[in-house]
């Protein structure tokens, strides 16, 4: 494997502009392709598409047409002193209700209906006004087929709602959903804005001059840009949630960076070993090339796991996380060896000489994380006891981890689209964008009225289901559907209605965004234990196969998982408990469930991540004939730095999500913080040098090695280590 990296790496150096021009113009042009990524991102992909509930609407489509009545709702509030009535106030919101369809006839189909009589719409006063008559709405019909055309048809006549004059709120599911598509664009912008600069001026205290800097700075923004371009080829195929935009920029850009930090450092300790250009990037890529070849194939698995769940938002997520890593890693170990070749000894220009001392390889440096893991090395158990004990009370908190769907509340509380929704539920409670939806498919339609008498009984509804509508294009198909008195618990509901008895023949479906949220997440709670084994086993394996210990596989997933725990307990504690909600101006309520995979996967990945790199150097300076006690402070204290800048880097660009006015987004920015936090600080500097001190020499089993001889034993003057010997035989 050594030698493959190193052919890799003469062969980058032998045609060092031609990689740089080939991979930049490529890169660029993959950008310039992806630009309209955002335009050609989808809207679905939230449900279980292989779920009743799904069932249910997919039938119901077919039979009855796609239901647009929830699409844009308008509350019209009637004057002091008048109601909605008032012939002046009724005139002038009827004129710019016929106008809409005739202004925008592409985007508008109709309007559904409202209290007063319109040219395209119903009027039914009982339904669209209030008994007092001070408030109405009106139900506004937009054209498409499937939620991303219906979107996109949307945001071209959104702010044409409104009325000069009139006291209004525009409500429904096309401005909720825009409101949270609108937030996550606005997170992005943020973290380009601000984050960028913040990580370009720590890259440069990091290596002390501009132009190391500049490095993994230009390897991220190419791989962000490039990986527009190859999501953009992958939404001609199948469709990619709008989500994964942000996921590229965060992830892509942290982790190109990361990897170019570790790929640049290793190149200046070679360089201060005193080897030639040419022969330093050779070695920079057996070493911190392959490691971080290593981590990107298990970062890349275990986002790979996250595709065993059917819905679409995460499968979007695993494209673009898979890509993204790879493209990082792609850029990492191809075009930065191609410019640490031509830059050579330059690359510490227009820097501060303070802070660009470098030691070479082979000098074990006497820093304060050095140290740090020889002090913990000495009282293993003083150490990690309380440790641990501290990581399991932060775990705790999980026994309060609740689910629930997207929805509106994960606005802020003052948002005006989630103002306006609530404001129409409570006014119109009856009328709820989601409600409870029934299917009966049945060839007796004398079985019809027991069957809906039947599901009147139903705890938790706020009304009786309607009578039922049969569809005139499809024979023996009934729908109805009612909203329930707490949309947030519809468990006891839907349980009833499907485990209701039913004429032979006869079949019930029960649907709506309550039962499409359950079966949402109930396919989640089901295939979540078979996600974290396979990423237990494909990480294990990997790590086995790069370090050759079975154990230091084992301890690491240990770690890992303990502070997944911890995290997964803390953002409990804050987001489902409520710890802080009125500082961050956010809701308490169940989190998604979709956003816990997600979390589970992408923590998991980056815990790895930086083991691979800290063992890698333990495993080097071990198999360099150095014993476990002193490789695992020779590791730690030459990637101590780095991996707390790596750290450092990945906080700020997830950090400024932390801004975000969507809870789902502070949720996920929160978690990277305490996990990057956890990992950095506790888990790599406390807890990896005192287990391993604990396990001692069997760190180092494998039930396919022989033994070998002990680290202390005097090696044979023919046979000793050599610098390129212990590369080689540690890579």
């Amino acid at each position: 494997m050594f030698t493959d990296f190193t052919r890799w790496a003469d062969m980058v150096v032998r045609r060092r502009f031609t990689v740089i021009v080939v991979l930049f113009a490529a890169l660029l042009a993959l950008g310039v392709y992806g630009m309209d990524l955002h335009s050609r991102l989808s809207a679905d992909g939230w449900d279980d598409p292989g779920s009743q509930s799904i069932r249910e609407a997919r039938i119901k489509s077919e039979a009855f047409g796609r239901n647009h009545i929830a699409d844009v709702l308008v509350l019209y509030h009637a004057p002091a002193g008048r109601t909605i009535d008032d012939p002046a106030f009724a005139r002038t919101i009827v004129r710019d209700l016929n106008a809409l369809p005739q202004r925008f006839p592409e985007q508008i189909a109709k309007i559904n209906g409202t209290y007063w009589r319109t040219d395209t719409g119903v009027s039914l006063p009982d339904v669209f006004g209030t008994k007092d008559r001070r408030y109405a709405f009106a139900s506004i019909a937009i054209r498409g087929d499937d939620n991303t055309t219906v979107m996109r048809n949307y945001r071209k006549v959104a702010g044409e709602f409104t009325i000069p004059g009139i006291d209004m709120r525009v409500a429904g599911g096309q401005p909720v959903a825009g409101a949270l598509n609108d937030t996550m664009a606005h997170d992005q912008l943020r973290m380009e804005l601000f984050a960028i600069p913040a990580v370009a001026i720590l890259l440069f205290f990091v290596f002390g001059g501009v132009v190391a800097a500049a490095l993994p700075l230009i390897a991220g923004g190419l791989t962000v840009v490039g990986a527009w371009g190859v999501i953009r080829a992958i939404t001609t195929v199948t469709d990619v949630n709008s989500f994964v935009s942000p996921v590229v920029s965060m992830i892509g850009l942290g982790l190109a960076i990361d990897y170019g930090l570790f790929i640049v450092s290793r190149f200046r300790e070679e360089l201060a070993d005193g080897h030639e250009v040419p022969v330093a990037v050779r070695r920079t890529m057996g070493s911190a090339g392959r490691t971080v070849v290593s981590s990107a194939t298990i970062v890349v698995a275990a986002s790979a796991a996250i595709l065993l769940f059917p819905q679409g938002f995460l499968r979007s997520f695993a494209y673009g996380a898979m890509i993204t890593v790879a493209l990082a890693a792609f850029t990492a170990v191809t075009l930065l060896p191609a410019l640490l070749a031509v830059l050579g000894r330059r690359i510490d220009l227009f820097g501060f000489r303070r802070f660009q001392r470098t030691r070479g390889t082979s000098e074990d440096p006497d820093n304060r994380w050095g140290r740090l893991a020889g002090w913990v090395m000495k009282r293993p158990l003083a150490v990690g006891i309380p440790i641990v004990a501290i990581l399991v009370l932060l775990i705790a908190p999980i026994r309060d981890i609740a689910f629930g769907g997207i929805t509106e509340r994960f606005l802020p509380p003052d948002n005006p689209t989630r103002v306006a929704q609530q404001h129409f539920d409570r006014i119109f409670p009856l009328r709820q964008t989601g409600p409870i939806s029934l299917i009966l498919i049945t060839n007796d339609s004398a079985a019809v009225p027991h069957v809906f008498e039947n599901a009147d009984r139903a705890p938790g509804l706020a009304a009786p289901f309607p009578n039922p509508v049969q569809a005139s294009s499809t024979l023996g198909v009934f729908t109805t559907d009612t909203v329930l008195l707490d949309p947030h618990r519809p468990d006891p509901t839907i349980d009833y209605l499907r485990s209701m008895p039913l004429p032979r023949g006869t079949t019930l479906l029960v649907g709506g965004t309550p039962a499409e949220q359950r079966d949402s997440v109930d396919a989640l709670l089901h295939r979540l234990p078979w996600m974290i084994a396979l990423v237990f086993a494909l990480t294990t394996a990997l790590m086995f196969t790069a370090f050759g210990s079975i154990v230091l596989p084992l301890q690491a997933a240990a770690l890992n998982l303990l502070g997944l725990g911890s995290t997964l307990g803390i953002l409990t504690w804050v987001f489902i408990d409520g710890h802080g909600s009125r500082a961050m101006n956010f809701t308490p309520q169940p989190i998604m469930a979709l956003v816990l995979v997600l979390i589970v996967s992408v923590i998991y990945g980056l815990s790895t991540d930086y083991q691979i790199f800290l063992l890698a150097r333990i495993v080097e300076a071990r198999r360099a004939g150095a014993s476990t006690v002193e490789a695992v402070r020779s590791g730690i204290a030459h990637t101590g730095r780095i991996i707390t800048a790596a750290a450092l880097i990945l906080l700020v660009v997830t950090g400024a999500f932390a801004l975000s006015e969507l809870v789902m987004m502070q949720y996920i920015a929160f978690g990277m913080v305490a996990a990057l936090f956890i990992d950095a600080a506790v888990l790599r500097m406390l807890l990896v040098p005192a287990t391993m001190r604990l396990f001692g020499d069997l760190s180092w089993w494998s039930p396919r090695r022989r033994r070998r001889p002990p680290a202390t034993a005097p090696a044979e003057p023919e046979t000793a280590t050599t610098p390129e010997v212990a590369h080689s035989a540690a890579l």
